[in-house]
């Protein structure tokens, strides 16, 4: 009899060393995880000239998630986007389905023994919180109204995570005045991404960008091509992010 509550004494203590180091071992991965966790967007946008442009007004589509918020619309409103240069008038508009840049200058001129003119707008700005970098489209930030959304093959190159990738359509507003062949150019991109360090670093985010090719002068809305790419990097983290 005491050899039977001797065993059953040991097994009761291994099974109680075994759930406290599971609990612990649970508990430091959370913690790592939580206390090493940092979300963060990588915007930019250039446009690009081969002409002289004049009476510029561009309305572009700033990143933004369904209420029309995002640290890039925050970043515009503090005048945290390097490269805009001075002299440009520029401010955000929310037009309910839609957060805009409207951006009005009296002209983009090449520089002087150059064939381009570009202006390139960028920042890295804090989320604050954890991204959803698995349903961007619902609820992180992205160059909205997004339509005509299908999903389409993804080229060959994430070598972690299984990305899901789509296709999307928006508007982007442009009036200036300008040579009959003048080609402008105008491409913004956005990636979203979480990292932290469990033991050794890991990330997952989500990149999208859009991009339009005008040509002479322009008076009008015209449409941007999109692509969005989720589920980039790894989603084995104590709470999903």
């Amino acid at each position: 009899m005491d050899k039977i509550i001797s065993v059953s004494l040991g097994l009761l203590l291994v099974v109680l060393i075994a759930f406290v180091s599971v609990f612990s071992y649970g508990a430091f991965v959370e913690k790592a995880y939580r206390e090493s966790l940092s979300g963060t967007y990588s915007y930019t946008c250039t446009i690009t000239t081969d002409s002289l442009l004049s009476n510029v007004t561009f309305f572009i589509p700033v990143p933004a998630d369904p209420s029309g918020n995002s640290p890039v619309v925050t970043g515009f409103s503090s005048r945290d986007i390097t490269g805009i240069p001075a002299g440009w008038d520029v401010t955000l508009y929310d037009t309910g389905k839609a957060t805009l840049v409207k951006i009005t200058t009296s002209a983009i001129t090449p520089p002087a023994g150059t064939d381009l003119s570009m202006i390139n707008m960028s920042a890295d700005l804090a989320s604050g919180s954890a991204i959803d970098t698995r349903d961007p489209l619902n609820n992180s930030a992205l160059f909205r109204p997004v339509r005509e959304i299908v999903p389409v093959p993804c080229a060959p190159d994430h070598v972690q995570g299984n990305p899901l990738c789509y296709h999307y359509m928006t508007s982007l507003y442009a009036d200036y005045r300008a040579a009959a062949g003048a080609s402008v150019t105008i491409n913004a991109t956005l990636a979203g991404r979480n990292t932290w360090k469990i033991f050794e670093p890991g990330f997952n985010e989500y990149t999208t960008a859009v991009s339009l090719k005008l040509t002479g002068a322009q008076q009008g809305w015209s449409t941007m091509s999109g692509r969005l790419t989720d589920h980039i990097g790894m989603y084995d983290t104590p709470i999903q992010a």
